[in-house]
């Protein structure tokens, strides 16, 4: 039980309040998960995120509003960390851009004129309606919190690291502009969030894009940018 109720996050008077015995809360973790409540959970959990940090967050209401116990809750999500792992797996952008870059190194087409559009374009497609809300994880992200060090270590497995070895070889063989990837990396992300986040504003000036014509636009403005010296050879 003491062991439980650190992973949760929770006191051991708590877990005994919620649960009454060792016995009751065995029983209800030995039910089946009701269809679909993983989902439900990791939805309402995005949601919560976005009102208040991970340490505020509360057990009972992500339960509540993902209509499921508590036990089912503690069977799946053992804790916070195992909770925040499956957000940034879920959520994070950075594996439909690893499916990018997989895709395109099977087509054999790696050139940064057809890769980058598509980089931007599932950029955006993973920020869209989320972008405050992964902003906020960002913001627990560098806390270094002992919840969130385990799920930030696994989202930055596939997608970040790809993407950087893959601005880093287009540099290196000339196709791009040399300069730190990260940086490259910021500068094709950060007028796509921008305009995420002010996109309500952006119309109030009449500005509408569609969200593809607008990151087209950038990842062409990115490209002419990064674009290298005439004098720089090409590999």
């Amino acid at each position: 039980m003491a062991q439980l109720a650190a992973a949760a996050g929770v006191s051991m008077r708590r877990l005994y309040r919620l649960f009454a015995s060792r016995e009751n809360l065995l029983r209800e973790l030995e039910r089946e998960p009701p269809p679909g409540a993983r989902g439900r959970i990791l939805e309402a959990a995005f949601e919560l995120l976005g009102q208040s940090g991970l340490a505020d967050l509360s057990i009972d209401e992500l339960a509540a509003t993902a209509d499921v116990s508590r036990a089912t809750l503690y069977r799946l999500f053992p804790g916070k960390s195992a909770l925040f792992r499956e957000l940034l797996t879920t959520y994070s952008p950075w594996e439909p851009v690893a499916r990018v870059l997989e895709s395109h190194t099977s087509a054999g087409d790696l050139t940064p004129e057809h890769v980058i559009p598509d980089v931007a374009q599932a950029l955006a497609e993973a920020l869209t309606d989320r972008s405050a809300v992964l902003l906020r994880m960002v913001f627990e992200m560098s806390k270094g919190d002992p919840d969130t060090i385990e799920g930030v270590q696994r989202s930055m497995a596939r997608g970040l690291p790809d993407l950087i070895q893959y601005l880093t070889e287009q540099m290196a063989a000339g196709r791009l502009r040399r300069a730190h990837p990260v940086l490259a990396l910021q500068l094709l992300a950060g007028p796509i969030v921008a305009h995420e986040l002010t996109r309500s504003l952006a119309a109030l000036v009449g500005f509408t894009p569609s969200r593809q014509s607008l990151v087209a636009e950038v990842a062409q403005f990115w490209l002419e940018g990064m674009s290298p010296p005439s004098d720089t050879p090409h590999a």
